[in-house]
């Protein structure tokens, strides 16, 4: 399946996958209000042996066949540093009766 990836000009690290290129008629209005403007950064073709980095590549299929779009947010981690959150490894650092981590 052949797709085409816009990046949110609005929402940083925020995706819209749309199943044909410049088909912005596809995304509901409120969700392109959200995003804002999207700029064109990759053209490519989904099968279902194909690994993506952040997204479950049959469920972006499921949602290219089925709407014609797919929105790919901010993995977790990201939100959670963004907003000022510790992070899970952080949270012992600056502690003095925090036990030592074993070396490997």
């Amino acid at each position: 399946m052949h797709c085409f990836v816009y990046a949110s000009q609005r929402k940083a690290n925020s995706y819209v996958w749309l199943a044909q290129k410049d088909n912005f008629k596809a995304i509901p209005a409120s969700l392109a209000v959200l995003l804002g403007d999207l700029r064109f950064v990759l053209e490519l073709e989904l099968h279902a042996e194909r690994r993506l980095p952040y997204e479950d590549v049959e469920v972006v299929m499921e949602h290219l066949r089925t709407q014609g779009w797919h929105l790919q947010l901010p993995p977790q981690e990201m939100l959670a540093t963004r907003s000022g959150a510790a992070s899970p490894d952080s949270a012992n650092e600056d502690r003095d009766d925090a036990p030592e981590q074993p070396l490997e």
